[in-house]
């Protein structure tokens, strides 16, 4: 039954569109579930196949469901969260978003869509702004690139937001992974001449949210933008202020990261030494305001501490 699968959340009163939301499960779907029950806004959010979304398996919800409006987190975890993600699963994702583009397309269904500061090299010491031509390094990069130019191709009724670095509660996250090492009695190197814009999960949840409620009002908003959490920092500085938030929980085995530089990281030749994004266009045609994502930490720990 094609039905079986779907979860509605929340009761969609104040939302004039109908909302899908793909990737309902992971650390940034649910924080949107979350918030769009504060304000009884509802997403359809459909469980993923066994083997997660592809062309056909798409091209038959869409058929089944026409939403007016289609958030795709589905691949959230492996491209802001994971450790590394392989070539072959980077190119079936690339595969099915170009599907979803055009059955969005087709069907007259705006697309969201995250990206990310990866699509950057880093080589500009100031700010990145959507006019910036993007040149990525790693494998994913390079695969969000290639993704923002086919949804830009296929759907022009689309809103790409690039985040900078994200943060969830997952266990197996990029913070999770931080505080488990930290755990152990070791040297936690982590680069001092790196820069970029934690961005706490729900902030970022926040921010698409404002979104789909600007397009709820029929606003052909349509575009890339930037969002990042406010002031930009270096790794070195945001594990410190982790640690000493984490403290507030559980008596860690490192107190103090360790500085090193950017080029004796192991990630050195994939992750932008330079990824601060500039967030002025999402300010001035959304009225989206970076929040300063220190503020987001305590909540964002509370829950990594109450879940693990």
């Amino acid at each position: 039954m094609p039905h079986s699968f779907i979860n509605l959340f929340g009761s969609a009163d104040s939302m004039r569109m109908r909302l899908m939301l793909l990737g309902g499960g992971n650390a940034l779907g649910q924080a949107l579930i979350r918030l769009g029950a504060e304000e009884d806004i509802a997403f359809l959010a459909p469980r993923p196949p066994e083997d997660g979304w592809a062309p056909a398996s798409l091209t038959q919800l869409l058929d089944d469901h026409r939403p007016d409006a289609l958030v795709n987190l589905a691949y959230y975890f492996d491209w802001f969260q994971a450790e590394s993600v392989s070539e072959q699963r980077l190119a079936q994702q690339e595969r099915a978003v170009e599907r979803l583009a055009e059955l969005c397309q087709h069907h007259q269904i705006t697309l969201v869509q995250p990206s990310s500061y990866r699509v950057f090299d880093g080589s500009r010491a100031t700010a990145y702004s959507e006019k910036d031509e993007p040149v990525p390094l790693g494998l994913r990069g390079q695969a969000l690139w290639r993704i923002e130019q086919s949804v830009r191709a296929a759907c022009p009724q689309h809103v790409l937001l690039r985040f900078g670095w994200l943060l969830d509660e997952s266990i197996d996250g990029a913070l999770g992974r931080f505080l488990t090492r930290a755990e152990q009695p070791q040297e936690l190197l982590l680069a001092d001449d790196r820069r970029g814009n934690p961005t706490p999960v729900d902030d970022a949840a926040r921010v698409i949210l404002s979104v789909l409620k600007q397009l709820d009002c029929s606003a052909p908003l349509w575009g890339t933008y930037h969002y990042a959490g406010n002031e930009a920092t270096t790794p070195l500085a945001l594990g410190q202020a982790i640690l000493t938030e984490a403290g507030q929980h559980r008596q860690l085995a490192v107190q103090a990261p360790t500085a090193q530089a950017h080029a004796a990281r192991p990630d050195a030749s994939e992750e932008p030494q330079h990824a601060v994004l500039a967030c002025k266009k999402i300010l001035h045609t959304f009225g989206i305001k970076p929040r300063a994502w220190r503020a987001g930490l305590p909540p964002l720990l509370d829950r990594f501490y109450r879940h693990g």
